[in-house]
């Protein structure tokens, strides 16, 4: 995980909102991710907690996260390049965390997770951008996605990552290198 962290960075684009760039991807395909590979990767991150950089709130990732980012009703809607996308974002989770902004709180729709979420649901929205390479391998673009991310206040009143929703891909012009 040490060694990925070097290939993400954290950029401004022209209206001064912030996105993470992931340097390098695993996932290169945009068919047959490999979802439990992903669920593997996401574990290295139990346990831990980063802080958003606006307000300070920690947000703790939990066992349920890698199940849930990988296997969710979300994720199984994905194709193409969303679907890559989000299968490539494990690495900048932190990032991720640390420029969300406008959160939102949201109901427990269904009433399906009233245990997981004791005290409620929030949103909160970031970006990032993935690269895109040529025939030769060059970098030429970073395609930029917005994401939705999912955060739960269990009985303990912390803040826990549930998951990444509603990853779409930008029709706004992509960073060009």
């Amino acid at each position: 995980m040490e060694q990925d962290k070097k290939k993400i960075s954290i950029i401004e684009d022209a209206e001064g909102k912030k996105i993470v760039l992931i340097n390098d991807i695993r996932f290169k395909s945009r068919r047959n991710i490999n979802w439990h590979e992903v669920e593997n990767c996401l574990k290295e991150y139990i346990g831990q907690y980063f802080e958003i950089a606006a307000s300070s709130e920690q947000i703790y990732i939990g066992t349920d996260f890698p199940d849930e980012f990988s296997y969710s009703k979300d994720t199984k809607g994905l194709k193409g390049a969303n679907e890559k996308a989000k299968s490539n974002i494990f690495p900048a989770i932190g990032e991720l965390i640390q420029i969300a902004t406008n959160k939102m709180e949201y109901p427990d729709y269904g009433n399906k997770h009233k245990s997981k979420a004791k005290y409620g649901w929030y949103r909160y929205d970031t970006r990032f951008g993935i690269p895109v390479y040529d025939d030769d391998g060059e970098l030429i673009r970073y395609n930029i996605f917005s994401t939705r991310m999912l955060v739960r206040c269990d009985k303990d009143e912390r803040l826990y990552l549930y998951d990444f929703v509603r990853t779409k891909k930008e029709t706004s012009k992509p960073l060009e290198q």
